[in-house]
This record gives structure tokens, C-alpha cells and sequence, in this order.
């Protein structure tokens, strides 16, 4: 984090609002992007965005544990690559694996996606 200048805060930062979420190249990773600065830029009638430096985070979940793996910035424009599956995004957004069989509704999906989100960013 020193090499590239970047502070705790700016790296949690982008593990709470990430831009796009991606699959990590590291086996059972997640990596996490978010533009330093973001351009809107009017190309043919239409509004565009576009930035100049990204900042990825590439973490591993491991039962109730989170492990920053690596943060770096990187200087240009990645194209996205394969995003991941919505399951994936919940589960990784909880904290924890939900299985299929024990959640029942959406409303207690929720409700314990937050409460493990606020767990989890205790822990940070």
C-alpha cells in the first residue's frame, strides 16, 4: 500500500462501494474496482464516463474471516471481465456463505446480509 500511496481508509473505501466486482486471478479471490477520479464526458449526445487511474482490491473470504490479499492502482482503463454470478455478490456482500436451504425469503436474506455487513465492518 505504501509503494502505491495508498491509505487503510481508501482501500476500505472501495471494498464498501466498489464500481465493478469482479473474479479474482488468484483461486477462491474477489477482486474490487473503483475509479480514483471519475470524468463524465459528452460523446455524441450521449454522457459518458471515464477515468484515468484505478484502484483494485482483491480480497479472500474465509468462513467469518476477510483477508486483504492485495491492493495496487492501476493506471489506465481496464475493460470488464466476468462478472460475477448474483448468489456470489450476496454472499460475498454477507460475509459469510448462505446456503440455499436455509434461507426461506428475500426479507431474511436481508436482514442478515446486514447484520453480517455490520459485523464485518467492525472488523475492518
Amino acid at each position: 500500500m505504501r509503494y502505491y500511496g495508498l491509505s487503510e481508509q481508501r482501500v476500505r473505501r472501495v471494498l464498501h462501494s466498489p464500481k465493478r466486482v469482479e473474479e479474482g486471478i488468484a483461486p477462491k479471490t474477489v477482486a474490487m474496482m473503483q475509479p480514483f477520479s471519475i470524468l463524465r464526458i459528452k460523446d455524441r449526445g450521449i454522457w459518458k464516463e471515464q477515468w484515468k487511474q484505478e484502484l483494485w482490491v482483491m480480497i479472500q473470504d474465509g468462513g467469518n474471516i476477510r483477508k486483504i490479499i492485495s491492493a495496487w492502482r492501476y493506471p489506465g482503463m481496464t475493460k470488464p471481465g466476468t462478472a460475477l454470478p448474483d448468489e456470489v455478490l450476496r454472499e460475498i456482500r454477507a460475509g459469510v456463505a448462505l446456503s440455499r436451504e436455509s434461507v426461506e425469503t428475500e426479507e431474511e436474506v436481508r436482514e442478515k446480509m446486514t447484520g453480517m455487513l455490520r459485523k464485518w465492518r467492525r472488523k475492518l
